[in-house]
């Protein structure tokens, strides 16, 4: 059996790990909460005009952006 792969949200090919996200500072966390919605807005578009095959990538989107959130609130 295939070793089981890091799961990480890949969005557009810009999101960051866990590790890189805890070195970031609030704003730097605010703008990448920023560009992940604005993916997500994308993805959403994608989705109604039928273009986006890949439906699981707005899951992931959906779950990096509660993770930047989560390190937003902890960062206060």
């Amino acid at each position: 059996m295939a070793p089981k792969k890091k799961a990480t949200a890949q969005v557009s090919g810009t999101s960051k790990s866990v590790t890189e996200l805890k070195a970031l500072s609030k704003t730097e966390l605010n703008t990448e909460l920023a560009t992940a919605r604005r993916d997500l807005y994308i993805l959403a578009m994608k989705k109604e005009l039928g273009e986006l095959k890949q439906t699981h990538l707005m899951k992931q989107a959906r779950k990096y952006i509660a993770q930047i959130s989560t390190f937003l609130s902890s960062a206060v």
